[in-house]
């Protein structure tokens, strides 16, 4: 990928996270202390189950490696703002789903690196030779994920009125980047997509549902309430593609790896539509 485009991925992803830097408060932080059940349920579904879920899949589908790789990869990865506009759009809890994803951010800086590495060395044949991964991608995280997030904060706390002016407006522009991404990435690596769209497709497909199912099944198990398994349904399914797409490209220069976020980024939209449905349909 030439340079341009991969400034354009390192400026959409931050552009993304300042975003949802502008949606979030201290107060924020301070209501999860209160009522940590919710959260950390949706934590450990998304730090923990996602990831193992992905890779019983990969055990289960043998896909090749790249395929494997670019699972493990976007498993590992914290939601996306999406699933801040899916759960307002399915009625769920939206300051659960913002303070899960701001926190999930957060915590993915350290447990990526881990996965990546992991992945790395299980299905890479020439990992061996290769220098470890996980010191870059700390990095990259940290420029793209942690400053961003805490400059749209700190713009939140100091002009307030101006963060709320600019919330919608960001969140339409992280979807827009989001399908730009995804197109460019399909025109560049077409033949790859061709060859292998079909064995994906399945593989994504049963991620976001198993996890979106798990997600929703756990959080009425311990007794949350409709509208919190929804979103921690919605949480566990909508995953980061813009960053997933971002590490592939810039970070790890395997483009064959976000083959399955961009395929994915399709398949949980059309997905989310049940939690919509269900949510819209319990609020009347």
């Amino acid at each position: 990928m030439d340079s341009s485009a991969s400034i354009f991925l390192a400026v959409a992803i931050m552009i993304i996270m300042m975003g949802m830097g502008l949606t979030l408060t201290l107060a924020d932080f301070k209501r999860v202390a209160q009522n940590p059940k919710p959260v950390l349920l949706g934590l450990t579904n998304q730090i923990v189950l996602l990831p193992l879920v992905a890779l019983g899949l990969v055990y289960l589908f043998q896909p090749p490696a790249f395929i494997a790789i670019g699972m493990i990869l976007l498993a590992a990865c914290p939601g996306g703002t999406s699933s801040n506009l899916v759960t307002l759009l399915a009625k769920g809890d939206l300051a659960l789903s913002v303070s899960m994803t701001a926190i999930n951010s957060v915590i993915t800086i350290i447990t990526i690196p881990f996965w990546v590495g992991y992945a790395y060395s299980t299905y890479l044949s020439e990992a061996a030779q290769m220098a470890s991964p996980t010191a870059d991608i700390f990095k990259t995280l940290i420029v793209v994920l942690a400053i961003p997030l805490s400059i749209g904060m700190l713009i939140k706390n100091r002009a307030p009125l101006f963060a709320e002016r600019m919330e919608r407006p960001v969140r339409i522009a992280s979807s827009v980047f989001l399908a730009v991404v995804i197109l460019g990435l399909l025109a560049r690596e077409f033949d790859l997509f061709q060859q292998y769209v079909g064995d994906t497709l399945g593989i994504v497909t049963a991620l976001n549902v198993l996890t979106m199912g798990i997600g929703y099944g756990l959080a009425k198990a311990f007794g949350l309430n409709l509208k919190q398994g929804l979103t921690i349904a919605i949480e566990s399914g909508i995953q980061n593609g813009t960053l997933t797409i971002s590490l592939a490209v810039i970070t790890l220069n395997q483009p064959d790896f976000a083959i399955v976020a961009a395929i994915y980024s399709l398949v949980m939209y059309a997905l989310s539509s049940i939690p919509i449905y269900f949510g819209i349909k319990a609020s009347q």
